[in-house]
């Protein structure tokens, strides 16, 4: 069972394509996700959440203390995702003419840590595959705090963002779970385990919810910027992905390294971009509602770049390391 598991989460970009091509053709099928609540807050929220609560269950408290036996690589990775990123994302937010609310959703996911999802390319690249998971970790956790300073200090360009509230939203929908899940695996280890096989599968799954929800409910904004869009996310990875990969190569980190960071710095998550944006309390900034409507869709395009790009990536440099090993 778990081999199968591995097997359909390794599929996430073929996944999450298939999501949005649906949510696009039928959005009809997708408009629950996000108009439902659960427990007072909105469906999206909730299953971010999920989410997190599953990357917790995957986590031990030893993994904590990985951080310290691999410090300059997770030091380096961690410091890149939140100044290669967002600096990206402000500069290609105002070069390229977005309107308020594409600037803002776009700084937004770049002002995020990595995914989880990072951690599945990671693998298939034949990546620092513990680097990877450290690293995620780690991002997430300092996201908490940097990501509600960088969004409404550069977001702050266009608009003027409401940090506290990005900040309480950040503790309910990451930190919280997260920590659950921790605890769930220090107090109930065997049914933690027979969970985790499955949870990588299930964020796989709640990722293409949430993402197929927002392109549904957004589909004629994204036609009406398609071009502009679609070549504003696709810089705002390609860069993340290259200056990723080039400044620890300069720093002289290994292959595997280089492969790691580069995976890291270039994937987002999205999902979380898609749920704070989404909410309520981070709608009510925006003075015009259909500048509201627009923030939460850099995050559904991002979401399908990266895992598209990242696993086009993981094929080559996976290639090129068996012909490595061969010729050795």
């Amino acid at each position: 069972m778990r081999g199968l598991v591995d097997k359909a989460t390794a599929l996430f970009a073929v996944w999450t394509v298939l999501g949005v091509g649906w949510a696009w053709l039928f959005p009809a099928h997708f408009a629950w996700v996000t108009s439902g609540s659960l427990f007072g807050q909105s469906l999206i929220s909730v299953l971010l959440g999920v989410i997190m609560l599953g990357m917790g269950l995957t986590l031990r408290v030893e993994d904590f203390a990985r951080v310290l036996t691999m410090p300059r690589g997770v030091a380096a990775g961690v410091a890149l995702q939140f100044t290669v990123m967002p600096a990206a994302g402000v500069t290609i937010a105002m070069l390229s003419g977005l309107e308020t609310g594409l600037a803002v959703g776009l700084i937004l996911v770049s002002c995020c840590p990595g995914g989880t999802a990072s951690n599945v390319v990671a693998y298939l690249a034949r990546a620092n595959l513990a680097l990877s998971v450290t690293m995620t970790m780690a991002s997430t956790l300092v996201a908490i705090v940097l990501t509600p300073l960088l969004t409404g200090w550069l977001g702050g360009v266009f608009i003027e963002i409401d940090r506290w509230a990005l900040f309480q939203q950040m503790v309910a929908i990451v930190l919280v779970p997260v920590v659950a899940g921790v605890a769930m695996g220090r107090l109930l280890p065997k049914t933690t385990r027979r969970i985790a096989t499955f949870s990588p599968l299930v964020s796989v799954i709640v990722v293409v919810l949430i993402v197929g929800a927002i392109v549904g409910a957004s589909k004629d904004l994204i036609e009406a910027h398609f071009g502009v869009l679609l070549l504003a996310v696709f810089a705002l990875h390609a860069i993340g992905f290259g200056l990723g990969f080039v400044i620890p190569r300069l720093m002289g980190f290994a292959s595997p390294e280089q492969r790691t960071i580069s995976i890291e710095v270039g994937m987002q998550n999205s999902g979380l971009g898609a749920s704070l944006a989404s909410a309520p309390s981070f709608a009510n900034q925006f003075a015009n509602p259909m500048q509201a409507a627009l923030a939460p869709v850099p995050s559904a395009i991002s979401s399908v770049y990266h895992v598209v790009i990242g696993s086009i990536l993981a094929g080559i440099w996976a290639r090129q390391s068996a012909e490595n090993d061969h010729v050795e």
